[in-house]
């Protein structure tokens, strides 16, 4: 990942249970917060493990994710995503993708202008704008966030360890871990934001919880494995 920057939003935990399978439980703050994560992601010679760095390419990524937690068949707790959307300005990559993973890519434009420290993202096919500023020492939580300080705030910044797809038919959860060094989430200020998925939700007191750009991380999927969930 060249950079990932993230968008966290908090939502009463009420209006996210019906995005989510019956396998899994929200991730919660205070018993009362659920978050859906946004994440826009550029990366860097990606590729299949094992194949060489030329073969590797450049796109980029946008995940609209839930946090959420599940139980496997060890009992062991994991803390993961749960996908609710998948986006990507690669034709290539949507094609790919959808081969080998179950995150249903689908194609759309991505524009990003950088100007010293200031950092716009939109793109007009998803209805979808950010403005950030990335070089401020001090930069304080958004006005509505339910978190008193970036310490708290960081336990929702993802990329998480896991990411969990469910099969209805067959009960069949698809475990996916992510494997990441150098991960050194940098607080964001925004100065602005619209999201046209969000709106379309029709979330309420659906409010930004944080922002966090995390860059030059190196990232790897590891081969999927899947349980019956009873």
């Amino acid at each position: 990942f060249d950079s990932s920057t993230v968008f966290t939003f908090a939502v009463p935990k009420e209006q996210l249970e019906h995005l989510i399978p019956e396998c899994l439980t929200l991730d919660t703050f205070q018993d009362k917060w659920a978050f859906i994560a946004i994440a826009m992601v550029q990366t860097k010679d990606l590729r299949i493990n094992g194949t060489p760095k030329f073969m590797g390419n450049d796109f980029f990524l946008i995940g609209y994710r839930v946090f959420v937690k599940y139980t496997d068949k060890r009992g062991k707790r994991l803390r993961g995503l749960y996908i609710l959307k998948s986006e990507t300005d690669s034709p290539k990559m949507t094609f790919r993708g959808n081969i080998f993973t179950h995150y249903n890519y689908t194609t759309t434009d991505i524009n990003i202008n950088k100007e010293n420290e200031k950092l716009e993202i939109y793109s007009n096919k998803s209805n979808f704008k950010i403005n950030v500023i990335n070089n401020e020492d001090k930069v304080a939580l958004p006005t509505k966030s339910p978190f008193l300080n970036w310490k708290e705030a960081r336990k929702f910044a993802g990329p998480l360890p896991f990411t969990f797809t469910y099969n209805n038919k067959t009960k069949e959860v698809l475990i996916i871990e992510g494997v990441r060094k150098n991960w050194k989430p940098k607080p964001l200020k925004v100065e602005n934001y619209h999201f046209d998925f969000l709106e379309k939700l029709q979330l309420e007191n659906c409010v930004l919880a944080n922002a966090f750009i995390i860059e030059n991380v190196l990232y790897q999927w590891e081969k999927g494995r899947k349980e019956v969930w009873k």
